[in-house]
């Protein structure tokens, strides 16, 4: 552990906000360049011939790999620091979009998009605003961690139209490029910006007594290095109810958002005559409700029972899914618009409160753990990907897959009611 001299707190903004406004970007760009397949989807079946199950597999990859990347990105945070971490993931998934632009094959989509693009998307997920919120803030955690969630839904918001109707207009390739200039130009702002703990500039985590010793932590990896660390998280964890039922609950919402209608929301609506920029138009909405919807979860999640959130927030949303196959059309008429309002508000509201129940049961392992409740999310989310692109491909329509969503979401509200929130729970190291 080394010590450094606490600087004197001058008046203004505190670091934590910068570091966390740095977070944001990268997150939010993080979601828009996984979220992109979404909109070539139907591009690249009219120019390569390809099946929806075979381009949902490249799909599914890339979601299984942002998540089971999480935990580990997480330990190397604990090594290696946030910023060499972020910066490389960043690197990662200009070279995935760059090369697709060179494909001609299935398989080439796969390794692009589904392995380059999953494991760097992976490494900025929302493990990294956990490690974050917990080195950076003491007061506003909850608040914070909404902000950030939210920054995933902005990241639809700002590349889904922008990005399909490039596909549209110039060509998917055009759009894979764009992927590809975006993340490189966060580079830069996230390697100079971007600081692992308060003690590197001598201040606090927003919200700690100034007065207290400022130290940097010795990395935590352990014997083995950082898989090491995230496999005997695990280990733990895994002996505890508690666990199983946030990773269950947490793959279930995967397969209700990113798995099921971030990836195949638009080719559903152009089943129906929609086109693709009014259907990415329609995410996009999802995105700008999803902002309010999180940060107010992040604020819920400081001052109510999150159990109570999470049951909540899932029995909606499984309701929501059994109406949704009623309410496509060539247009988006106001049904279908006051569906997507109602799920864009519950999009990722989950997020806070998971977090929130993974520090109350795991203390000081809670953004690993976490991160293997989200590995959980993105397993169950590529299950959702390639099983609704196969249940299109068998039966010509995505309505099985809307009704098995909002049953398994109804399961997922139980689960999340019956998880013991006291650090008794935990096993000790």
């Amino acid at each position: 552990m080394t010590t450094t001299p606490l600087r004197t707190r001058r008046p203004g903004v505190h670091r934590a906000w910068i570091v966390a406004g740095v977070a944001f970007v990268a997150i939010l760009g993080a979601a828009g360049f996984r979220a992109t397949p979404g909109v070539l989807i139907t591009p690249l079946q009219e120019e390569f011939g390809w099946s929806r199950g075979t381009i949902s597999l490249a799909v599914s990859v890339n979601l299984m790999l942002y998540g089971l990347t999480a935990p580990f990105a997480a330990a190397l945070m604990d090594r290696f620091g946030m910023r060499r971490v972020v910066s490389c993931a960043l690197l990662l998934v200009a070279a995935g979009s760059g090369f697709t632009i060179l494909m001609n094959a299935s398989w080439q989509l796969v390794l692009c998009w589904g392995v380059l693009v999953g494991l760097g998307t992976g490494s900025m997920a929302l493990v990294f605003a956990a490690t974050l919120t917990d080195r950076w803030f003491v007061r506003h955690r909850g608040l914070v961690t909404g902000v950030l969630t939210a920054g995933g839904a902005t990241g639809q918001l700002v590349f889904l139209p922008v990005l399909a109707s490039l596909a549209q207009t110039s060509g998917w390739r055009t759009a894979s490029a764009t992927v590809a200039g975006a993340a490189l130009v966060v580079v830069p702002l996230v390697w100079f910006l971007l600081r692992d703990h308060p003690a590197e500039v001598g201040t606090t985590a927003l919200g700690a007594d100034p007065g207290q010793l400022v130290s940097i932590p010795a990395p935590r990896a352990g014997r083995g290095g950082a898989a090491a660390r995230a496999l005997a998280v695990l280990g733990r964890a895994a002996r505890t109810r508690s666990f199983w039922l946030l990773a269950g609950g947490f793959a279930i919402c995967g397969m209700s958002t990113n798995g099921l209608v971030g990836t195949h929301f638009i080719p559903a609506a152009h089943d129906h005559g929609m086109s693709e920029p009014v259907a990415a138009g329609l995410l996009a909405v999802i995105g700008i409700f999803d902002v309010v919807g999180t940060i107010a979860s992040g604020w819920l999640s400081d001052r109510v029972d999150s159990r109570v959130l999470l049951g909540v927030y899932y029995a909606l949303r499984g309701l929501s899914l059994m109406v949704l196959p009623s309410l496509f059309s060539a247009t988006a008429e106001p049904s279908m618009l006051v569906f997507i309002v109602f799920y864009g508000l519950d999009w990722v509201a989950t997020v806070p409160p998971t977090v929130a129940l993974c520090r109350q049961v795991y203390g000081a392992d809670a953004p690993v753990v976490f991160g293997w409740v989200f590995a959980s999310h993105q397993v169950g989310a590529a299950i959702a990907a390639v099983g609704a692109g196969l249940t299109r491909d068998l039966s010509g329509a995505y309505d099985l897959a809307w009704y098995a969503a909002g049953a398994l979401c109804l399961v997922a509200a139980l689960m999340s009611v019956s998880v013991t929130a006291a650090r008794k729970n935990a096993v000790p190291a």
